[in-house]
């Protein structure tokens, strides 16, 4: 495939940018389809992104519906149609200025003065659009072989919220038209799984406009969220952790000294106590810092480690929020490990070992991101160095591969984040190990080391879920909200045929309730099939079918939330099965 770099010569793409040059193609010409259609458009930002492209737009007053999305993607087709060269070109800044201000591009002039190093900027042409841009770009507009429109939404310029809300206008590209055709099946799949709507559906948890970001757990939600929590602790206490609870609201002060006031203050929710400053925790870790701080401690002691479900709120932007996947107060699965310098391998390897138990489970394979110093940190290079190099060796030692994405590390340290692939294909980060040599010292927590002097310990930051909101989330997605049984909300529904079988019904739902089954019973006047088909729309793992004979014989009549029928057997047979699947957790 030849494409064109930004100083004008052609060459071959390496196959690993294909994808890359081909949606950011798209979203040229995408952005010439819209100022064909809308000449006033003003446009900010166009980068191609993990499935295809978005272009940030500032229509006026202009608002688009679905028949104008078509529309621009119908005129998108006629600029591949005619097949325009796409050309290169270097201008030096005032020529540059110009050029943009001749063509009412202000968002374009406004990020040429954030860029005042540059002496010059690159252009990439297409007919009669011009656009600032490094490329590179495909040769030719009929070299774009697959695309489709697919949404717009609401994007701040900068993605500053006391800036001007533009339209953002997305779509995706592929290399052929069956590769955008299977995307696109996935996508309706995907739509068919969104957990917003199962929630709903479900009877899981639901959002109101009362209280934006903060969702509503529903009656089954929190059996969901519960049993979630029960093998949370179960795997914890397994793997030697010790829970504890802190407070919501401390003084600004813990928060200037942990540094999160000076780094991520525009996050927190703050109040004023009695004429002082608090805040509301973001994060729980200064808390268990406090807790360490409480006695004094010795190297015997350690690891130490702290698990806690802390309830944490964060200010996030009202376009950012996405149902159960961005809120602004969620329960963190947390756990913060002190310990001493010459223990982090081995401390990591374990972290890790329990991931991997956990993401097993639920048949969620995984891959592992080493993300490294950012610009705005705290500590020294040569201690995120040392850091960084100790979480690396502690991956590769147990035989697990990692890749490295610079720059995105904590501000306070390095950090391994792992990205679980769901049933789709999608990956989503749940879990991170984070090493910590700075808060530790900033406040001034110590231990005695076997040498009998006094030493400040390292600390891990890790969840494993990421949260209890998110990972529902991803989970309701993953399972369709099809749960595995041990994890429903209703694990077995009863359905009497007849009022005559309805006394044995009671029975049979006394006996599993007894059994510790979350059952329920459908006495309502309908037909069988109906009955049926609502259990199977609430994705309930069992279906018990009495009738006259069940009743007379004591058994019970099982199907399988998929159509299957596993005919009548004894009720003691059907306990002895579901049960195992519940303390198994195999089914």
């Amino acid at each position: 495939m030849k494409i064109i770099y930004k100083d004008g010569h052609v060459g071959e793409c390496p196959q690993e940018e294909e994808l890359h040059v081909i949606r950011h193609t798209a979203a040229h010409v995408m952005a010439q389809a819209i100022k064909r259609l809308y000449p006033q458009a003003d446009f900010a930002f166009g980068p191609a992104t993990q499935n295809g492209f978005y272009y940030d737009v500032d229509l006026g007053d202009q608002k688009l519906g679905p028949e104008d999305l078509e529309a621009i993607e119908k005129e998108m087709k006629k600029i591949v149609k005619e097949n325009l060269p796409i050309k290169a070109f270097v201008l030096n800044r005032e020529d540059s200025k110009k050029l943009m201000a001749e063509r009412g591009e202000n968002y374009k002039l406004e990020h040429m003065d954030d860029l005042a190093d540059e002496s010059e900027f690159s252009f990439f042409q297409q007919g009669e659009y011009v656009d600032m841009c490094l490329g590179p770009h495909l040769t030719y507009t009929k070299a774009l072989k697959a695309f489709k429109v697919t949404q717009q939404s609401g994007a701040y310029w900068k993605d500053d919220s006391s800036n001007k809300m533009l339209t953002r206008i997305n779509g995706v590209a592929f290399r052929t038209q069956q590769e955008l055709d299977e995307y696109l099946v996935k996508l309706e799949e995907a739509k068919k799984r969104d957990h917003r709507k199962l929630g709903r559906e479900l009877g899981l948890f639901a959002f109101r406009d009362e209280a934006p970001g903060f969702p509503f757990y529903l009656p089954k939600g929190m059996v969901l969220r519960n049993t979630l929590i029960d093998y949370w602790r179960e795997v914890h206490k397994k793997w030697d952790y010790v829970e504890i609870s802190t407070p919501q609201i401390m003084r600004r002060t813990l928060w200037e000294t942990s540094g999160h006031w000076d780094h991520y203050k525009d996050n927190m929710y703050t109040t004023v106590i009695d004429g002082e400053d608090f805040a509301i925790k973001p994060m729980n870790c200064p808390g268990s810092i406090l807790v360490y701080d409480l006695e004094p401690h010795s190297y015997r002691d350690l690891p130490l480690r702290y698990g806690e479900l802390g309830l944490v709120h964060r200010h996030e932007l009202s376009g950012a929020l996405h149902g159960m996947f961005r809120v602004r107060c969620f329960t963190q699965d947390d756990a913060h490990i002190l310990l001493a310098p010459e223990q982090i391998k081995d401390e990591v390897i374990r972290i890790a070992r329990l991931f991997d138990e956990v993401y097993s489970l639920f048949g969620l394979p995984y891959t592992i991101e080493l993300s490294t110093m950012p610009e705005d940190h705290i500590g020294s290079v040569e201690d995120w160095d040392v850091a960084t190099a100790a979480l690396a060796d502690a991956i590769t030692s147990i035989g697990k591969e990692y890749i490295i994405n610079p720059g995105d590390g904590a501000f306070y340290g390095p950090k391994l984040d792992f990205h679980i692939q769901d049933s789709l294909g999608r990956t989503w980060q749940c879990g991170t190990i984070q090493l910590d040599y700075q808060l530790p010292g900033r406040f001034d927590l110590e231990y005695v080391g076997t040498d009998g002097a006094k030493h400040c310990p390292v600390m891990i930051h890790r969840v494993v879920f990421g949260s209890i909101e998110r990972f529902i989330g991803v989970i309701t997605e993953h399972f369709a909200g099809a749960f595995p049984t041990w994890l429903s909300p209703v694990q077995a529904t009863v359905l009497p045929i007849t009022d005559r079988s309805a006394d044995y019904a009671k029975e049979v739902l006394a006996k599993l309730e007894a059994s510790g089954v979350r059952a329920e019973i459908d006495l309502r006047n309908e037909k069988i099939g109906y009955k049926i088909r609502e259990a199977q729309m609430q994705k309930i793992p069992y279906m018990l079918v009495i009738g006259d004979k069940e009743a007379e014989c004591g058994s019970v009549a099982v199907r399988t939330r998929t159509g299957e029928d596993l005919g009548a057997m004894p009720l003691d047979e059907f306990l002895s099965k579901i049960g195992t699947e519940i303390r198994d957790r195999v089914g």
